[in-house]
Order: C-alpha cells, then sequence, then structure tokens
C-alpha cells in the first residue's frame, strides 16, 4: 500500500532545572524519577492528549546503567502512571540522545507508524560519571583507528582550537560571558522559567525542598573572572570550565505529533519538523560535527544559512561554537545565534540538551512571527554532529 509522509510538529516541552553534578540539586535524586516528573508535566500541561493516546516512550540517556537502565523509555512511562499499553525504549548517541528521540519517533511518525510519541533524554552526572562502566575497545588505539585525544571531550575542544587557530582563548572567553549575560537577561524578563517543572529534592542534611531553578548560571561573570582559571586539558591551553560546560544532571522531554492529530486533539503545534541530518566526524575534533550535519541538511533542502533565522546551538565548549560560526559566516554575536544563551551558562546534562535546544527555540518562534526556519544543532562525543530544522506553524 503506498505511503504519503505526515507533517510532523512539536507540541511542547518540558524540563527540569538543571542542576550541578555531584553535590547539587540532585544528589540525592534519581534519574528516572527525573524523567517522571517531565512525563507528567508534559501531560498535565496538554489536557487534550490521553495517556492512551501515546504511541511510544522514547527517552535517552548516554550512561545507560543503574537508575538510567532497564530500558528507561519503558520504566519511566510505567513509573509515570502511562497506561501499559504504551511502549517505550532507550537511546543513546550521547550527547544528541535527545535530539535522536525527536528524530526517530518524529520519522516513524511521518512513515505512519505512530500518531503521537513523547521523546527526551535525561542525565545524572553526580551519580553516572561520563565513561562510567565503558571499556574503549584497544584496537582504537593499537590500530589507530582514532587519536587518543579523541576519548577525553576536554582535549577534544582543544585539538579545534589548534585547527582553527583564530579562535583564541580571548574570544572563546568572551562567548562565554556572553552566554551568562543572556541566560541572566532572559531569567529577569521571565523567558527560561514557562519550560521548567519544579522537582521535590531532598539531602539527607537538609531535609525536603524544591528545585525551581537552574543551578549552573553564573550571573554577572567577567572576562576577568575567566582569564585567570586553569586549562586542565593541556598546560597554557585554552578550554576552561569557564568557557565550557559544566557536569550537570537534568531531564527533557517533548510532546512530538503528526500534525493532523495534534488538530484533532486540540494540541497546539509550536513549529513543524522539515529536516534533520547527522554526520561523522575526525573523533579527535568531535567539535566540528554540526558543520558537516549542517551542510547536508541546508542542501538537501536547497537553503542557505541567509534563510535560517533562527540558531539554537548546543554549547559544549565555546570553541565548538565559535568553529561552526567561523565557517558559516557568522558573527560570534549574531543575534540569531542563542539568543536566551545556552549550556555555558545552563548546563548540558548530556543525553537531554537536545531537546532543552528545541524548546527554546518553540518559544522563540512564537516571539519571531518574522522568521520561517529555525535550527538546532549540536557536536556528539566519538565525532558526529546533528542538525534539525524547523518551520513556523
Amino acid at each position: 500500500m503506498p505511503r504519503t509522509a505526515r507533517d510532523v510538529v512539536f507540541v511542547d516541552g518540558v524540563r527540569t532545572p538543571f542542576g550541578k553534578a555531584g553535590k547539587g540539586l540532585y544528589a540525592e535524586t534519581r534519574a528516572d524519577d527525573l524523567v517522571v516528573r517531565v512525563i507528567r508535566e508534559l501531560l498535565r500541561r496538554n489536557p487534550g492528549l490521553p495517556p492512551e493516546r501515546v504511541d511510544e516512550v522514547a527517552v535517552a540517556a548516554t550512561t545507560q546503567i543503574g537508575d538510567q537502565g532497564l530500558t528507561i523509555g519503558r520504566s519511566a512511562a510505567l513509573l509515570a502512571g502511562l497506561p501499559r499499553s504504551v511502549p517505550g525504549y532507550a537511546i543513546d548517541r550521547m550527547c544528541a540522545g535527545a535530539m535522536t528521540a525527536v528524530t526517530t519517533s518524529g520519522a516513524g511518525i511521518s512513515f505512519g507508524a505512530y500518531d503521537v510519541v513523547i521523546a527526551g533524554g535525561v542525565e545524572h552526572m553526580g551519580r553516572h560519571p561520563m565513561g562510567e562502566g565503558v571499556d574503549p575497545n584497544p584496537r582504537f588505539l593499537s590500530e589507530k583507528l582514532v587519536d587518543p585525544s579523541a576519548l577525553v571531550m576536554g582535549n577534544t575542544a582543544e585539538n579545534l582550537h589548534d585547527r582553527y587557530p583564530s579562535i583564541t582563548k580571548e574570544r572563546a572567553d568572551a562567548y562565554a560571558v556572553r552566554s551568562q549575560e543572556k541566560v541572566a537577561k532572559a531569567y529577569a524578563d521571565g523567558r527560561i522559567q514557562p519550560d521548567l517543572v519544579e522537582v521535590l529534592v531532598r539531602s539527607a542534611e537538609q531535609g525536603y525542598g524544591l528545585a525551581t531553578a537552574d543551578e549552573p548560571p553564573r550571573p554577572g561573570t567577567t572576562l576577568e573572572d575567566l582569564a585567570g582559571l586553569k586549562t586542565p586539558f593541556r598546560p597554557h591551553g585554552n578550554v576552561t570550565p569557564g568557557n565550557a560546560a559544566g557536569l550537570n544532571d537534568g531531564a527533557t522531554g517533548a510532546i512530538i505529533a503528526a500534525e493532523d492529530v495534534a488538530a484533532e486533539l486540540g494540541l497546539t503545534a509550536r513549529m513543524r519538523l522539515v529536516d534533520f541530518s547527522f554526520a561523522g566526524v575526525e573523533p579527535e575534533v568531535m567539535g566540528v560535527g554540526p558543520v558537516p550535519a549542517t551542510e547536508r541538511l541546508l542542501a538537501r533542502q536547497g537553503l542557505s544559512m541567509d534563510d535560517i533565522g533562527l540558531i539554537e546551538i548546543n554549547e559544549a565548549f565555546a570553541v565548538q561554537v565559535l568553529a561552526f560560526l567561523e565557517h558559516f559566516g557568522i558573527a560570534d554575536d549574531d543575534a540569531r545565534v542563542n539568543p536566551w544563551g545556552g549550556a555555558i551558562a545552563l548546563g548540558h546534562p548530556l543525553a537531554s540538551s537536545g531537546v532543552r535546544l528545541m524548546m527554546q527555540l518553540s518559544r522563540l518562534f512564537a516571539e519571531r512571527p518574522d522568521v520561517r526556519y529555525g535550527m538546532t544543532t549540536m557536536c556528539v562525543g566519538m565525532g558526529m554532529g546533528g542538525t534539525v530544522l524547523w518551520e513556523r506553524v
């Protein structure tokens, strides 16, 4: 039977406030409970969606062990109270996990296999540090399949500085300061808070509390503050804790649906999925991954970067963002790029970040009726990049 692709829309997104890994907000909170909180809030905010109409729950996690294991999409769906008839699965593409949860399930909707999907990601880097339990095949190094530096993300960022000598530490620090400033202004203007769901947290020492805001931002950060920070990945290097995202905990989730089904259920479509692309690069410079992913997508759609009115790019490292901007001839302070700041200030709980980018883009579309196209893009560990093209509805 011939099939016609259906339009896919982003209906709504929710995330927990992001916490600092270690002794931060969620030190004594389970990762799966963060996902449960997100799922329940998505359903609460969208009462027109009967729980039994959810066809799949796709949840990404980079470290899929402990409270991030047990096929977390399915286990979180059950814990959240969804009908037992609703299936779920776990997915992993490192930092682009939630992004891939959306593109994979979105493709299923377009094909006709699903009508409505909840897709998102979680990372509790305090409970599960990056690389926990990983056993890299010795052939990677013995056969020189990848450079040894590829296994440490900070080293790959230093390598990117080498590849783009015009991107100095001072330039990276200046970008990081702007990210902090933009997040502080977005918070002051009440633009970030609507995406957050408060989370009950507990501490053996302090008792119970409520997480209502992101923990990582450092408002008031100056160039002078960043200039003196150590460069842990290379003596006299360029990458510091100030011009990179931190280690964080958090969860995100989104409702993705066929456009006609969203209309049937009375759900608001915030933006339409146009296309997506993933690409591989040398693992030792994984930060450049968004470049070929974006080039491939734009070429397929017959567009140029001039057609893109909003760009949400994950700020794993300032140098990675600046390399993307330099490649496409975009100014460091271009107003299209991360208008409300990014991961350097907000945090980057690995597999969850892709949906955070989408949430911010969807709200920006609502404020910018003059913009037709926007994109979310990010670099990915082991040498990849991912870009998703969105269109205003």
